[in-house]
């Protein structure tokens, strides 16, 4: 599977997104996303496993909970990729320049 295969789901996009925020325990991750998306435990488990397969997520045992937290590598790896698609960004950075030319001839 791809990482946009994976990111493609909203339902892991939304579970990447609470662990962005901090690490959270399994039963936590099903409470919020159970609520949002109305799937069970199983599903949400199956999602969980996707992410854990795919390097997005790690787990660790705390006592009798897993604690997942989010991997950033193959997130970073997919930001490297979009890199190339970035076009705007050097306009942005010429617009930036020439709107502190007007400021200085404004002040003159």
């Amino acid at each position: 599977m791809h990482a946009f295969d994976v990111l493609g789901d909203p339902v892991r996009r939304r579970i990447l997104e609470i662990l962005a925020e901090d690490r959270h325990a399994s039963g936590e991750i099903v409470a919020i996303v159970g609520q949002e998306f109305g799937i069970t435990q199983s599903a949400i488990s199956q999602h969980l496993k996707v992410l854990r397969d795919h390097g997005f997520a790690t787990v660790q045992a705390e006592g009798p909970r897993r604690i997942y937290k989010i991997d950033p590598a193959p997130i970073v790896e997919v930001d490297q990729w979009l890199e190339r698609f970035r076009f705007w960004e050097p306009k942005f950075e010429a617009l930036a320049v020439e709107v502190k030319r007007g400021q200085r001839k404004r002040r003159k």
